[in-house]
């Protein structure tokens, strides 16, 4: 059983949508014995960071996220501003995130010659994989997911990255250190590809 968490913010029913179309047995939860109970974790998010942060430590699920992920090691993915969570810290706000992944969220920044691009990144926009990442594993080239961010994350270890995307300059747009794993695109609605990105998930061991 795949868990979405329910902490207040995020697209949670377009996702379990997502994931029944594919044959996949989810269910969105805000209760500590179903994650406890979990096989894997989706953890969404839509908003800003201080703001989902906050909604995690009043939702009294930190301790149980923290015991799922970083102790029992479930399978556990961020979609968009949830693989933002993930890290350290954004630019965005002064809380600090999550500290699963050894990296930091940082705004859009373009050079003089490229201040014709907007901000946020919007739209649909193709990604380069990492091909030894299970997360990414038979998807197509080119494969087009749709984007809708002003940040994205910043890697210690570039090994970590499962995928980049190109906008201005090339910055990560998927994320997988071992069992912990990000998109900063949202799957759910990118049709066949984010639907395979999910599969991916789902079947993970």
């Amino acid at each position: 059983m795949i868990v979405i968490v329910d902490y207040g913010m995020g697209n949670l029913g377009s996702i379990l949508n997502m994931l029944k179309k594919i044959g996949v047995k989810a269910k969105i939860s805000s209760d500590r014995s179903d994650i406890d109970s979990a096989g894997k974790l989706i953890l969404p998010g839509v908003g800003a960071f201080d703001t989902a942060m906050r909604h995690l430590h009043e939702s009294g699920l930190l301790d149980a996220l923290n015991e799922a992920v970083l102790h029992r090691k479930k399978p556990t993915i961020g979609l968009c501003l949830g693989m933002q969570l993930l890290t350290q810290g954004s630019e965005e706000g002064n809380l600090p995130g999550l500290g699963w992944i050894p990296a930091e969220t940082r705004r859009f920044r373009f050079p003089a010659e490229l201040s014709n691009l907007k901000v946020p990144h919007m739209g649909w926009n193709s990604i380069s994989v990492s091909p030894d990442k299970p997360l990414v594993r038979d998807l197509r080239d080119p494969s087009r997911f749709y984007f809708v961010h002003s940040y994205h994350v910043v890697l210690r270890d570039q090994t970590d990255a499962a995928a980049t995307t190109t906008y201005g300059y090339e910055f990560v747009s998927m994320i997988q250190k071992g069992h912990i794993m990000g998109t900063q695109f949202h799957p759910e609605k990118s049709h066949q590809y984010g639907m395979k990105v999910l599969s991916n998930f789902a079947e993970l061991a």
